[in-house]
């Protein structure tokens, strides 16, 4: 046991690897997710890569499966969350928006990016937009709206805010948090309560000026 956890310190870790080549991703892309760059910025030779590793696919493979695990887990979360009523149900969704820990926006961006010369993480990232359209179309229907109209909306939410991440848009937080009531009343059809944006408001760390 001592000696597994001398060599696992000496060749880091998995979640040190993947760290970094987490970090090579959103900074330059998956062509410098590299075992000999990440064995550099680690400090570490190149061959302990291979005692947490098959290979780079296995490396990058994990990178997948942290993206999926948290930027599309986490919009199931959210609109699976109790609310009560849909204008609150959507801004439990919006929580992943604001909050780096729940939805990483760079690293969204980073993998779409990624898409355009792989097909395999192009069929990756339909197939998470699909999972997500699908969660939010089920927000919709939970609270008593038809199917047809559930999926438009969840739609227009998602698509909207795809477009947020594909622009790269930046907004300063009181400009988008003094924007959302009026996105929440076109994406639900309801104005939210002042008590569920202060609850909201709240969560982020946010006092209207």
């Amino acid at each position: 046991m001592d000696q597994a956890l001398n060599d696992t310190g000496w060749r880091g870790s998995p979640e040190g690897w993947l760290e970094a080549a987490y970090h090579s991703l959103l900074d330059s892309g998956v062509d410098s997710v590299k075992i000999l760059p990440l064995a550099k910025k680690l400090n570490l030779s190149r061959t302990s890569f291979y005692w947490f590793f098959k290979d780079r696919e296995e490396l990058l493979a994990g990178l997948v499966a942290r993206w999926r695990d948290k930027n599309t887990g986490n919009i199931v979360k959210r609109s699976e969350a109790y609310a009560e009523s849909l204008a609150e149900a959507m801004l439990n969704v919006f929580d992943c928006w604001l909050n780096n820990d729940l939805f990483d926006a760079r690293f969204e961006f980073a993998v779409r990016s990624w898409a355009l010369q792989s097909d395999e993480i192009l069929a990756e990232v339909r197939q998470a937009d699909q999972l997500r359209l699908e969660a939010l179309k089920r927000m919709f229907i939970r609270f008593g709206l038809p199917e047809a109209t559930s999926d438009v909306r969840a739609r227009t939410t998602y698509l909207v805010q795809i477009g947020y991440i594909s622009m790269q848009a930046k907004e300063e937080l009181a400009v988008r948090m003094k924007r959302i009531p009026e996105y929440i009343a076109i994406y639900t059809g309801e104005v939210p309560q002042q008590r569920e944006l202060d609850r909201f408001f709240s969560r982020h760390g946010y006092r209207p000026g």
